[in-house]
């Protein structure tokens, strides 16, 4: 393979830096890299502003784990929520895709990830030790485990099962119109809220 030649260092590192962001090749990374040189001075300032913003002002919510502006997200804030339902999802891109379905008003609980040994993840690297400290402290009454249906996520599925055994909460899993393998965040709205809506109790075997 051939190295691209580039007439500038500067363009280069550029499209260095582009092209380490996931799905994006050298030859993209070259557009973007172009196309900021066509831009504006206003117009990249705002870019380079919002992805350092981004970088050093966004914080976790301290309840669910949810990407926020502050100590808590809009949907742990909002006192219409129903907060004696917490609905367990992978990560944050699955909170905006249950939101989108319209068919659910608890709270989240964010977990970073599934259980994946093969990727050296185990539980102490999620965070299930303070969706535990959740339920302890006995508001919750009805914890959705809405993980994608994969291996990794039916084993999480089964850890945290075990976890909350000891509390007096109803535990239910999302119906398996979600097929067997896919990911929850590119499963269609339709489906994913019927999924939600006809949740079963969760068997643990």
């Amino acid at each position: 393979m051939i190295s691209q030649q580039y007439p500038s260092q500067l363009l280069e590192r550029a499209v260095q830096e582009f092209s380490k962001l996931p799905g994006v090749g050298r030859k993209t990374a070259l557009r973007l890299v172009l196309h900021l040189l066509r831009q504006e001075d206003q117009d990249v300032q705002a870019f380079v502003e919002a992805v350092s913003r981004l970088k050093h002002d966004v914080c976790y919510c301290k309840t669910c784990h949810n990407i926020s502006d502050a100590e808590r997200c809009p949907i742990c804030a909002d006192p219409r929520r129903d907060a004696t339902t917490v609905c367990v999802v992978e990560n944050i891109q699955d909170v905006m895709a249950v939101e989108n379905t319209q068919q659910y008003q608890g709270l989240y609980h964010v977990l970073g990830g599934v259980i994946s040994p093969m990727d050296g993840i185990g539980p102490s690297d999620l965070e299930i030790d303070s969706l535990v400290k959740r339920v302890e402290e006995g508001r919750v009454r009805e914890v959705i485990l809405a993980l994608s249906p994969t291996m990794e996520g039916d084993t999480t599925n089964f850890y945290i099962f075990r976890k909350l055994a000891p509390y007096d909460v109803s535990i239910s899993i999302i119906a398996r119109g979600v097929s067997v393998g896919n990911e929850l965040e590119y499963t269609d709205e339709v489906t994913l809220g019927r999924s939600i809506v006809n949740r079963t109790p969760f068997e643990g075997k």
